[in-house]
């Protein structure tokens, strides 16, 4: 056992020496290795080596991020567990992930996530064109190996799926995510998995039994099991927050007969009724008008309105409740630890991590929500790694 331990502290010792002593080429070849996955070329790797040597490592990951690789594969990667309900890397490309692709491609600012009319698709030849009840489009592209990074072209949401641009909210209405997450039940997915993609908390984080209950639905009991203390200690933690939010999207459903996101203007689906025999008292969702009640409470500190779009609080619709999310400091620091664990193939472990991550999330603030900062900051922190 002693023998064991003595060669695992040695193998330890060797790998930190051979880091450190660690050149610019070779720092150079971790950086594009992390951010591509494929080699780069004798010529990439120089300059990004140069750079290096001139104390800006910054700038050779952003070389390492001109590699299609980055987009095809690192990128595809990045976002795809966000788009369906099992968060796994293995689903086909989709509408999601190749938004999120191109924004980043593009610089487009990436508070804008949630709320945009925005949707990306390949102009590739030969592939069938978009539609709002298939997936085809992307199926195909993946297929081919089509190159993302030269195909991607910027469309209109609302032209794409029939959808009025005011109803459009950026990833939340993409088909993809419509199929995952406003499928059957009562639309409260929508919003916790994007919680969970969006902001890295759970509802068992933000629970909060000291807002008022006045806007929790019919179809929750406020007696589960004829026990109204499981409702008033665990129930109302999250209902209180979620469901005056989850109103946002009181107009839309994805209908498994058409395939497609439907939105039907004043007009809250079905679905906000089920079970309304559970608690007659409850709240009756009249239209799509939202209020966040996290403003208040424990969940203040996730940072409302620090973002560079003013929001309110309140507002109707998803586009609105979109630039709400993403404008919390939830929600950028959020992208900054997914970068890291995503670059670094670690979450974070100490202070140093902990404050650079705070650093970074500032920089993607004040770079105006460039995702490629992000990757080529954290890449240059843990290149020595």
């Amino acid at each position: 056992m002693n023998e064991r331990k003595t060669a695992a502290a040695c193998l330890l010792m060797c790998l930190a020496a051979a880091t450190a002593a660690a050149g610019p080429r070779e720092q150079a070849k971790r950086i594009h290795d992390r951010l591509a996955g494929v080699p780069p070329t004798e010529a990439v790797l120089q300059a990004m080596a140069n750079d290096i040597a001139a104390g800006n490592p910054e700038a050779a990951a952003e070389k390492a991020m001109d590699n299609s690789a980055f987009y095809d594969v690192t990128l595809k990667n990045f976002a795809t567990p966000w788009s369906n309900r099992d968060q796994t890397v293995f689903a086909p490309l989709n509408d999601y992930t190749a938004t999120v692709i191109g924004m980043v491609r593009d610089d487009v600012p990436f508070n804008t996530a949630l709320s945009a009319d925005l949707v990306y698709v390949s102009n590739a030849t030969g592939l069938p064109a978009y539609s709002p009840v298939n997936n085809d489009h992307y199926v195909q592209a993946e297929t081919r190996g089509v190159d993302l990074k030269a195909t991607l072209v910027a469309r209109q949401q609302s032209a794409l799926l029939g959808i009025p641009a005011s109803a459009t909210a950026g990833l939340i209405t993409t088909r993809a995510s419509s199929e995952a997450f406003f499928i059957d039940g009562t639309n409260r997915a929508m919003f916790r998995f994007t919680l969970m993609s969006q902001l890295c908390h759970d509802l068992e984080q933000v629970q909060d039994t000291t807002l008022p209950p006045d806007r929790i639905r019919q179809d929750v009991s406020r007696s589960p099991g004829g026990d109204s203390r499981v409702f008033l200690n665990n129930c109302i933690g999250c209902h209180t927050g979620m469901d005056p939010m989850t109103q946002a999207f009181a107009y839309y459903d994805f209908d498994e007969t058409q395939q497609r996101l439907v939105y039907t203007a004043g007009t809250p689906n079905a679905k906000y009724f089920v079970n309304s025999d559970n608690f007659k008292p409850g709240y009756v969702t009249p239209d799509d008008h939202w209020d966040n009640y996290w403003r208040k409470g424990n969940n203040r500190l996730l940072g409302w309105g620090w973002g560079t779009t003013p929001t309110s609080g309140s507002g109707t619709g998803a586009k609105s409740l979109g630039e709400e999310l993403a404008n919390s400091e939830a929600f950028a620091t959020c992208q900054v630890q997914k970068v890291f664990k995503a670059v670094c193939f670690r979450a974070p472990q100490n202070s140093a991590d902990r404050s650079k991550i705070a650093a970074i999330t500032q920089d993607f603030r004040s770079s105006n929500y460039r995702m490629k900062t992000v990757f080529a900051e954290t890449a240059a922190y843990c290149m020595g790694q």
